[in-house]
């Protein structure tokens, strides 16, 4: 077939076949006698061929070798496939980047801080994490229970995976972006102080059994829409009570009060729900709506 029986077949242009063919790639079987190049059908093969490397990204010089047998398709095609990951990587934090700035009032040096952080390897992103906790760890005081509880948050780190989904890459630009916040970490310094300060009390048990039985009461009553929230109230200070060993009094339930307007932090749990999306971990469902609507019906039936 001459070049235009091939260009119809191929769906490639003459231009672009009589290109291949002067670089080697696509030789013609031989020439007609007045010189027009004549193919056969294994150029229709070679050319789909050399087509679909070209679509996959593959330069020509590299094409040349494949076809001549100086290099192994296999690995070629491995290499290759490398190197696009790691351009997809880059693409997907650029990509990250110009989406957090397109969702704020962001200006130049925003851009560049986002950057930034898109772009941290492990080793920053274990600094970021650990400078946050030695910021916030400051002024807690030293013991067997707080040393467990830093050495226990310290042990979870923002570890995103080599190919880290939109997903993933967006939680660690809010993460990073939220640790940076001076309220937040005062608020934490503040709530560990108080935890773990010499004669602290524990009025809001923190056993994962008795956490579980107050959300799902919570729960219930919120979408229940249960009538009488400080029925509630009494059935939830009845059983802290018990466990503190003391009566459910007025002193108790204002030291409930206070401890709670403390630790009702969205962000302390957004933390973690972050964490779990970087790290690829279950979902960690909200609570702390439960918390502050117990909250709120707590200091309701206190001001009767």
């Amino acid at each position: 077939m001459n070049i235009g029986e091939l260009s119809r077949l191929t769906g490639l242009p003459v231009k672009t076949i009589r290109y291949y063919s002067d670089v080697g790639l696509v030789p013609e079987a031989e020439r007609s006698a007045v010189g027009y190049r004549r193919y056969d059908h294994a150029a229709v093969v070679r050319l789909e061929f050399v087509r679909t490397l070209r679509e996959l990204g593959l330069d020509l010089a590299t094409i040349r070798r494949v076809l001549d047998r100086g290099a192994d398709l296999r690995g070629v095609a491995a290499g290759h496939a490398e190197a696009l990951g790691a351009q997809i990587r880059v693409l997907r934090l650029r990509r990250a980047t110009l989406r957090a700035v397109a969702g704020r009032d962001a200006g130049p040096e925003d851009l560049e801080r986002l950057s930034k952080i898109t772009q941290a390897g492990a080793d920053e992103r274990r600094r970021i994490v650990d400078e946050f906790f030695d910021s916030i760890f400051s002024d807690v005081a030293a013991g067997p229970e707080a040393e467990r509880f830093t050495a226990g948050m310290r042990s979870v780190s923002a570890d995103l995976p080599d190919e880290p989904t939109d997903e993933q890459v967006d939680a660690w630009i809010e993460l990073a972006e939220m640790l940076r916040r001076p309220d937040f970490r005062d608020r934490l310094r503040e709530m560990g102080r108080r935890s773990f300060a010499p004669g602290a009390k524990r009025v809001v048990p923190t056993d994962m059994t008795e956490i579980k039985w107050f959300v799902d009461l919570i729960a219930a009553a919120q979408d229940e829409g249960r009538p009488d929230p400080a029925a509630v109230v009494d059935e939830v200070m009845a059983r802290w009570a018990e466990a503190a060993g003391r009566p459910d009094s007025p002193e108790l339930r204002g030291e409930v009060i206070e401890a709670l307007e403390l630790s009702v932090e969205p962000r302390a749990e957004r933390y973690w729900q972050l964490m779990a999306t970087i790290n690829g971990w279950p979902p960690i469902p909200a609570t702390m709506h439960r918390w502050a609507w117990f909250l709120s019906a707590l200091k309701s039936a206190e001001d009767r």
